[in-house]
């Protein structure tokens, strides 16, 4: 039994050291968490510094309002940058979110939501910081295309990203340890110190 112990611990040594992509999947979780803290700190440096202006409106909090109100002339210039860039402020959390788990095999549909959902949390935490700093404004429609944004670069990306680096790394869910088959004792009767063979 020690021998069968010993030897498992050997195997599961050696596929720790050798086993596919188990130092790529480190080095790319800390390259995803130091972009992520690097990304997040960027945003915050825009959306959340003081302005000085000489009037601001209202807060929004009606879905869609403000997505109306920049298209109730038709599509300009002037509402693809404003809308575009409120998708694109944190579209690269599409693809920071998932490098920083490190995760290989991973259902997409799972990451996709667990992506868009915590952008979304995010996009919100910042709106409701900007209610406390002068010059900015809430708006619900900045979460709603925060989260667009983020939805559409995921797909975009990562799918087919993690598609090719399977395929380099080899299937980290099919490294499973050999362990020599272990006959099962005879049951023993704890009661009477007897054996019964079934």
């Amino acid at each position: 039994m020690g021998g069968t112990a010993a030897t498992a611990c050997r195997v599961l040594a050696c596929v720790q050291r050798h086993g596919p992509g188990t130092t790529a999947v480190p080095r790319m979780r800390v390259t995803g968490l130091l972009l992520l803290v690097a990304h997040l700190l960027a945003v915050g440096w825009l959306t959340l510094r003081p302005r000085t202006v000489p009037w601001v409106p209202a807060a929004n909090l009606q879905p869609l309002a403000t997505i109306r109100a920049e298209l109730v002339h038709g599509v300009s210039w002037d509402a693809v940058q404003h809308l575009g860039s409120s998708m694109l402020l944190l579209a690269p959390l599409g693809v920071l979110l998932p490098l920083s788990a490190g995760r290989l095999n991973v259902s997409p549909l799972v990451s996709w939501t667990r992506t868009v959902f915590a952008a979304a949390m995010i996009s919100l935490a910042i709106e409701l910081l900007q209610s406390g700093v002068p010059g900015r404004v809430p708006d619900i429609d900045s979460v709603l295309l925060s989260s667009l944004g983020v939805a559409v670069v995921h797909l975009a990306v990562v799918p087919g990203a993690r598609r090719r680096l399977r395929r380099r790394y080899g299937d980290l869910g099919e490294v499973t340890p050999r362990i020599p088959r272990v006959e099962l004792a005879p049951q023993a009767d704890a009661l009477s110190g007897g054996r019964t063979y079934l």
